[in-house]
């Protein structure tokens, strides 16, 4: 598949990337070592620093937007005042795994997925190609536009998507009343953010209540819970731990989101992941 971005170097707290033709420079905590290319970071057209507040260098070299490839999935992408690009390219291991997992199978009904915290729609994307009806579910309507953009750029304008701006919890509960059933979920919850009508959301005191919700809205036989977090302090294991306290039987499966190169280029961890497998449970037993 095509892919138009690639880690080029991290090292000294920083992450240097190619989007299609643009090369950024920007934050990475983790990444405490040396750079291992220190020449390639003069090819950066723009760079963003929280050291001084939230300052792009060099944003007027930038254009406004521009569109990618990645993994197949075409996305815009444009600076943000927060140093974001509309695009987390470590979650692109898992739009591929979503691809695999939401395959109709047979002549069974398109398997319903339902992506929250859903950002820009990448994972709602991947979803849509492999033949899922979807719902896309983000408090700002800003980013749910940004997505339902993306779906036009990939030929998706006309696919079963449902585009929802509201709070996750409201929505949930309201779909739990409804009857609604999903056969895979995936959230990745912000550390801390504001629901469509200023809903305060911490991650360490809301995420509990959103998976019980979460668990009122699956299939009677559903595919996956997958969870991702950029929050420091949880962990795959953390991750696992949470799943296997809410969803009980089922394997966890789980990991690190890594921003990976070519073979010279430090594999650069960038969130982690855990996925509940409760098929798997059923062919194991």
């Amino acid at each position: 598949m095509d892919n138009d971005y690639q880690l080029l170097d991290s090292g000294n707290g920083r992450k240097l990337e190619r989007f299609g033709p643009v090369v950024l420079a920007r934050p990475a905590a983790q990444a405490v070592w040396p750079p291992q290319r220190p020449e390639l970071w003069e090819e950066a057209a723009a760079s963003f620093d929280r050291e001084h507040g939230l300052n792009w260098h060099g944003r007027e070299r930038l254009p406004k937007e521009w569109v990618i490839s990645v993994d197949g999935i075409r996305m815009q992408l444009s600076p943000t005042d927060f140093g974001h690009l509309g695009l987390f390219p470590e979650t692109r291991e898992m739009w591929c795994w979503l691809r695999s997992r939401l395959r109709r199978r047979d002549n069974a009904p398109a398997p319903r997925f339902l992506n929250l915290f859903a950002y820009s729609g990448g994972a709602t994307l991947a979803a849509a190609l492999a033949g899922a009806e979807c719902c896309h579910v983000d408090a700002a309507r800003g980013m749910v536009d940004w997505a339902r953009k993306n779906a036009d750029l990939n030929g998706l304008g006309d696919a079963p998507i449902r585009w929802i701006v509201d709070d996750v919890n409201k929505f949930l509960k309201r779909e739990s009343r409804r009857g609604a059933a999903y056969d895979g979920v995936l959230l990745d919850p912000p550390s801390f953010g504001r629901g469509s009508k200023g809903e305060l959301y911490k991650i360490e005191s809301h995420l509990i209540d959103t998976l019980e919700n979460v668990r009122a809205v699956l299939a009677r036989r559903p595919r996956f819970v997958a969870l991702t977090s950029h929050t420091p302090g949880f962990t795959p294991v953390v991750l696992t731990n949470i799943l296997a306290t809410i969803f009980g039987r089922g394997p966890v499966e789980c990991g690190e989101m890594l921003l990976s190169g070519d073979g010279d280029t430090l594999p650069l961890p960038s969130g982690a992941w855990a996925r509940w497998l409760p098929e798997a449970a059923e062919a194991a037993g």
